[in-house]
């Protein structure tokens, strides 16, 4: 690109706006004589999920540091599974699940995460779903609690909660209370009927044709409501934990730093992963990088 050579570039890439689209992080560069640190959270929706779930052996495995990917297929299959290792092909089952399978997701979901391309057969998808949610009891129940707290709520104008989240009723919206005391809210609920004949809750906001509409959900799609708030909370409390450096930039999960080359990559890391007084026992860590212009890594 800097070259000018774009015959070269349509050659060497098929699509040539997406590599473009690629290259758009690196014209992020710091002031010369900075670096830029990169810290990101490590596996914080699943850490924020076994924590609100109480789901122990996943809050034990974050504890040693382990492969969260290794110890769900060990947990799933019976055996012992180590990247590399022994048992080391059912590691990508244990992945795909993992991405797939949080928030309720089924065979379906296994197939939109590409386990098909994976080399998964069609006859594995269904077992691999039961598996999980076998080796997820307790995430499995916190999904249908939480569904029937909303409903109790809408239905009843009850405040209920589970597991310190709570949910009420006022001025025609449902709230959510985070731990961290942030609200979310939802505009005018109403019990209906979903596509398969079942009770389902509906709401109004921005649906995915962009127009205002009645929205549809159910018990694990508001844990992934709750989950991602709550994680953007923690990410929250990590720019204030560190708002002594110069932040140039937030992204999902990752904050972007401009320091002087002697700052400590680990310093910050550790600062990063600090957890917050609301939520003092889950277990966090921050992985990054120093670069002299933004990237993946």
């Amino acid at each position: 690109m800097k070259a000018g050579d774009y015959d070269t570039l349509q050659l060497l890439y098929d699509d040539i706006p997406d590599t473009l689209s690629q290259l758009i992080r690196t014209a992020f560069v710091p002031h010369p004589g900075y670096k830029f640190i990169v810290s990101d959270f490590s596996a914080i929706e699943a850490r924020v999920l076994a924590y609100l779930a109480g789901e122990t052996w996943r809050s034990k495995v974050f504890a040693e540091g382990k492969d969260i990917y290794c110890a769900s297929a060990s947990q799933m299959f019976g055996v012992p599974v180590e990247k590399h290792g022994i048992n080391g092909h059912l590691r990508q089952k244990g992945k795909i699940a993992e991405l797939a399978l949080g928030y309720g997701g089924s065979v379906g979901a296994l197939k939109s995460m590409g386990a098909l391309e994976m080399g998964l057969t069609e006859e594995e998808l269904q077992p691999l779903v039961n598996s999980w949610r076998n080796s997820n009891p307790m995430i499995t129940a916190f999904w249908w609690d939480i569904d029937r707290a909303v409903k109790t709520t809408i239905t009843q104008r009850i405040q209920t909660e589970v597991r310190g989240i709570r949910f009420f009723y006022k001025s025609g919206m449902l709230f959510i209370k985070l731990p961290s005391g942030r609200l979310l809210s939802y505009v005018k609920p109403r019990i209906g009927e979903n596509q398969y004949g079942g009770e389902s809750v509906t709401y109004e906001g921005v649906g995915s044709t962009k127009k205002w509409e009645r929205i549809e959900s159910y018990g694990p799609k508001f844990v992934e409501n709750i989950v991602q708030a709550v994680s953007r909370d923690i990410l929250c409390y990590a720019i204030k934990t560190l708002r002594h450096c110069f932040i140039v930039g937030h992204v999902h999960d990752e904050l972007i730093i401009e320091c002087s080359p002697d700052v400590d990559l680990d310093v910050i890391c550790k600062q990063m992963g600090r957890s917050p007084d609301w939520m003092p026992d889950i277990l966090l860590r921050a992985d990054g990088y120093e670069t002299c212009f933004y990237k993946k890594d």
